[in-house]
């Protein structure tokens, strides 16, 4: 039987590498290595040895007559296009997302503005040929990333323990990254995984499935706020098919029974009582 399954969380330099598995390939999204080689500097040259050392594949492929696309991507502020929270003293990104301190970045870029997010994306295409061939030849195309493509892919504001999470999460220039490959109405066999919120998810929008099956952290995996331990890695797509849905998965299986509601602002009860002890 052939086994296939997705990573698409963040690589890091400093992260611990566990070989890959003999029967299976295994992508990982290259934007967070990208993100480590700029913070510490390796050289460019050194790069591409760094990674193939590794036995890392970070360009698109075909797999068994399955599509990869892995798309490079960042985030900008101007992705989060809800009502704010009023009210209470949210920390600034700059308290709480250590980007703005450990990149540096050329002085025409800059992680406020959608500048930078824009170079991530203009990276992609370097593969376009790739991607095309691809598009000619595969019925079943998975693409992933990092960051998210659609706000619709994180809880609502009102709902989180730091309400603006979405200015630093997701990225339009991916979206339509996307639906270049996928097609603008999707298709049956889209998929597109993600990482980055660890929030688990899995839904369908605008004919495209959306997936994210977050690692998370250890104490996060122990507290089973994603679904537990037992199910992960979750199979994307195995014997010519893709997996069914994601099960149990809290915050789209919410969205399924309840419309997004983003200009209600009030906190929700767990949010609330987070705030008012601070």
């Amino acid at each position: 039987m052939i086994f296939f399954f997705l990573l698409a969380m963040s690589l890091r330099l400093t992260t611990t590498f566990t070989p890959p598995c003999p029967f299976s390939r295994i992508d990982f999204n290259m934007s967070s290595t990208f993100l480590g080689i700029m913070i510490f500097g390796v050289a460019p040259s050194l790069r591409a040895t760094h990674i193939i050392g590794l036995g890392v594949q970070t360009r698109p492929m075909v797999l068994y007559g399955l599509g990869i696309v892995p798309l490079f991507s960042w985030y900008h502020e101007s992705f989060d296009r809800e009502m704010d929270i009023a009210g209470i003293r949210i920390p600034s990104l700059e308290m709480v997302c250590k980007d703005f301190h450990a990149c540096k970045w050329p002085r025409e870029i800059s992680n406020r503005s959608a500048s930078l997010a824009s170079y991530f994306d203009a990276m992609n295409e370097e593969n376009e040929d790739a991607v095309k061939l691809i598009k000619n030849t595969c019925t079943q195309i998975i693409t992933f990333s990092h960051f998210l493509p659609r706000q619709e892919l994180c809880p609502e504001k009102r709902m989180l323990f730091y309400p603006n999470l979405p200015k630093i999460i997701g990225s339009d220039f991916l979206e339509v990254r996307i639906r270049s490959i996928h097609g603008s109405e999707g298709n049956a066999s889209a998929c597109h995984v993600f990482g980055h919120t660890h929030f688990c998810w899995d839904s369908v929008l605008d004919g495209i499935r959306y997936i994210q099956a977050p690692l998370a952290y250890p104490r996060e995996r122990k507290r089973r706020m994603n679904g537990g331990e037992t199910w992960l890695p979750f199979c994307v797509y195995s014997g010519g098919k893709f997996a069914d849905r994601l099960s149990p998965c809290y915050w789209s299986d919410y969205y399924a029974a309840h419309p997004r509601a983003p200009h209600v602002t009030e906190l929700a009860p767990w949010v609330a009582r987070f705030y008012n002890r601070a």
